[in-house]
């Protein structure tokens, strides 16, 4: 049984599923260690998979879009930082176990900000800026009226080109 939930919709996720849905999707990984991560963030339920991975689970309906932002964008944002970011290195489609698609990523070591709060958000947010990746979402969109007429408003479209010789993952 999954803990207490945190907000209404919230799907039960445990670790008994989780040991299901990998053995599943992905059977090389099914032999290895699995834990909860404790975690503050009320969109995913996070679950070790051994020393070197972390599934990633969406507890909510409202969340499984996050899937595919986050194996669409990360790796390619993720050159452009000045801090690591997960690297998905697996995705799972809805299923009759779980209504949602999934992912597993590479397991970062460090503290949790929830637990440990950055204690500069100044310099952060400086060093975040100073390295703007070259893509990413745009502040503005294209949007077309039913006459057909364009008209540009803001909004959020993909900007991002794949570095030459190889291709950008698709939304």
């Amino acid at each position: 049984m999954a803990a207490t939930p945190m907000q209404p919709g919230e799907l039960d996720i445990d670790t008994a599923l989780v040991e299901r849905l990998v053995a599943r999707r992905f059977p090389a990984w099914a032999g290895l260690p699995l834990r909860p991560v404790p975690s503050a963030g009320t969109d995913n339920a996070m679950f070790r998979l051994g020393d070197d991975l972390v599934g990633r689970l969406p507890r909510v309906p409202y969340a499984r879009g996050q899937v595919e932002k986050e194996q669409r964008w990360l790796p390619l944002l993720a050159p452009h930082l000045p801090l690591d970011v997960p690297v998905p290195v697996g995705r799972a489609g809805e299923s009759p176990d779980f209504p949602m698609p999934w992912s597993v990523y590479r397991w970062l070591d460090g503290d949790d900000t929830y637990a440990v709060p950055l204690t500069d958000l100044a310099h952060a947010a400086v060093e975040l800026a100073a390295s703007a990746p070259p893509c990413g979402p745009s502040t503005r969109a294209t949007v077309r009226r039913p006459s057909g007429a364009a008209r540009s408003r803001p909004g959020r479209t993909a900007t991002c080109r794949a570095p030459s010789g190889t291709s950008a993952p698709r939304a």
